[in-house]
């Protein structure tokens, strides 16, 4: 297994993880158990990165770095937006490709392919209960870009920050349809990121006795709305319909 590299200068053909932590959600142990996931299903050579608001209890082998300011006007909301200073034109002096992951997935695949496929910006396709073709929102737990190549995205989002706030509810959805504007979004194979709320559940009532499983060639499990890892972990007995038994496989792999 491959170890990222500890050296500050960084060269165009780098490969970086990135995560962000802000706030007290999110523990640093969240930081260095993704760090130990992506250590144990990455064979190519990368470097670890986390943009935060506290380092503290972060392992020293990820670089942690200040998140960059939105620069938006003053009393603006900036969390649900903050994302996208990961496109600024110089993000910290980095160089190369970027693979951002959300803290609170749970990775049980190979995550080479996510540096292999081909596509200038890709991102999951979100998930949704309901057929509808013509919508391309992404998920923005996983996605990849070259650092520093698409200014653009923060640019044009900070000159028109009040009329994209109206039109699109959180930062994947702007950068989705930016993205599609462009003629850059693609999206990963439907298996590799599934959400364990609509695709690791087994159906109603088979969950009051089935364990919640990992679907087939899935690569990294992705934890939105109320349930998080540990909470997938413990299980759910407190909604009749919403029952979840404890994940136990959350545990082989959301660990240091």
């Amino acid at each position: 297994m491959t170890t990222p590299s500890t050296s500050t200068a960084h060269t165009a053909g780098q490969r970086h993880v990135i995560c962000m932590k802000w706030g007290t959600k999110y523990g640093p142990e969240y930081v260095n158990r993704l760090y130990a996931m992506v250590k144990r299903h990455l064979t190519l050579d990368f470097q670890m990165v986390c943009l935060t608001d506290d380092s503290k209890g972060i392992t020293s082998e990820v670089r942690c770095l200040p998140i960059p300011p939105l620069d938006l006007p003053p009393g603006s909301p900036e969390r649900g937006w903050t994302k996208l200073v990961t496109f600024a034109e110089d993000l910290h002096g980095l160089r190369g490709t970027a693979l951002f992951l959300d803290v609170d997935v749970v990775i049980v695949g190979s995550l080479d392919g996510f540096f292999e496929q081909p596509g200038r910006f890709l991102i999951i396709k979100d998930y949704d209960r309901f057929w509808n073709p013509g919508r391309i929102t992404g998920n923005s737990s996983v996605y990849r870009f070259e650092l520093g190549a698409h200014p653009d995205v923060l640019t044009h989002f900070r000159q028109n920050f009040d009329s994209i706030r109206q039109r699109f509810r959180n930062e994947q959805s702007y950068l989705s349809d930016y993205m599609n504007q462009q003629g850059l979004l693609a999206y990963w194979p439907k298996a590799w990121c599934p959400s364990f709320k609509y695709n690791c559940i087994p159906a109603w009532p088979t969950n009051f006795w089935t364990e919640p499983f990992i679907p087939q060639d899935a690569r990294v499990v992705i934890f939105h709305g109320e349930c998080n890892p540990p909470d997938a972990l413990a299980g759910r007995r407190n909604r009749r319909f919403r029952f979840i038994q404890p994940a136990t496989w959350v545990a082989e792999h959301w660990h240091e």
